[in-house]
């Protein structure tokens, strides 16, 4: 929210003028890869090899792309081995802060900076573009490795298995080609289709997002009658990106950004599917509602000018999860 241009922030408020009312997001600055041995990966440079505690996480606990790296770290044994500060959860002029006077808000956990920008200018003082999360920051180097969260995934995925021994691996090989294939359609539709609806300002712009947006959850509702994944009877990367959107669906984006045909409830297989992922081993610990709700009706004045932030539904995550069940 907002950019860097020649060290100095300006707020950009979700421009749309020039994109006849659509959202268009912008791409990530920094693509390095940790892997094993230090070797460089698909993008970026070498020299990043997977160490413990020598990686920091920066991240907001309402941000969708944020939260995949929460999740990933989780699951693959990674809490105890790379470290995280959250933002608070209340983004405006100065875009993500490292403000405390929130619950779960840590602060600047290395440096004890003021703001996220104040990372990325540490990486790189001439450095201009949007300030994004998550961040993940290399405290040997003093620089980021990567702001794009696909991508931290996949390192987290496999490029400490020789360190903390768990070999669980979400991109498997054989089945590459589909998890691409489905990774697109839900980043298109869902992922990016939720903010190219809620930060329309034409007509035109807004409906040409929510039609594909709920092709695609009917599309999902259909497909998840008859297997337990996305992708069969194991779960992969597809199902965590697409987790972070279904969770933070009915409290926010059904009624903030005008998904307003149905929510994940009214879906009898999506709303199971949503339940299950979110009582997998270690996952619930990542999610915070608080500082979802919080962000999203609090920072977009742009959707939300009185920032009002309203009651929300209360729903029962922890309940059955069987196919089928409205619990």
């Amino acid at each position: 929210m907002g950019q860097l241009v020649n060290g100095i922030w300006h707020d950009d408020g979700y421009d749309t003028s020039k994109t006849g009312g659509a959202f268009v997001r912008s791409t990530a600055t920094f693509r390095n890869w940790i892997t094993p041995d230090g070797s460089a990966g698909p993008s970026g440079e070498g020299g990043f090899t997977a160490q413990s505690a020598r990686y920091h996480l920066y991240v907001s606990l309402a941000c969708p792309w944020a939260h995949r790296t929460l999740i990933f770290r989780a699951l693959k044994g990674l809490t105890d081995h790379i470290g995280v500060s959250v933002v608070h959860p209340d983004a405006a002029e100065d875009g993500w802060t490292f403000g405390t006077d929130y619950p779960a808000a840590t602060g600047d956990q290395l440096y004890g900076m003021p703001f996220a920008r104040d990372i990325y200018l540490r990486a790189d003082p001439q450095i201009s573009g949007r300030v994004t999360v998550p961040i993940l920051w290399d405290s040997e180097r003093e620089t980021i490795v990567s702001n794009e969260s696909s991508e931290i995934i996949r390192m987290f995925n496999s490029a400490f298995d020789g360190l903390t021994g768990n070999t669980d691996d979400y991109w498997p090989e054989p089945l590459h080609d589909d998890i691409e294939t489905v990774n697109s359609r839900i980043y298109d539709t869902l992922n990016n289709g939720v903010y190219r609806a809620g930060f329309a300002t034409t007509q035109n712009a807004y409906d040409a997002a929510i039609g594909p947006l709920f092709d695609t959850l009917d599309w999902l509702e259909a497909h998840l009658a008859e297997i337990r994944y996305l992708l069969g009877n194991r779960m992969t990367e597809a199902d965590w990106r697409l987790f972070t959107t279904l969770i933070r669906f009915d409290p926010v984006y059904h009624v903030h950004f005008k998904w307003s045909r149905a929510r994940i409830v009214d879906y009898p297989n999506l709303w199971a599917y949503t339940r299950a992922l979110y009582q997998w081993p270690g996952v619930r610990e990542t999610v915070n509602f608080d500082h979802i709700i919080r962000h999203y009706y609090f920072s977009h004045a742009n959707v939300n000018p009185n920032r009002i932030v309203p009651v929300t539904p209360v729903l029962n995550y922890d309940a059955a999860h069987g196919r089928g069940s409205t619990q």
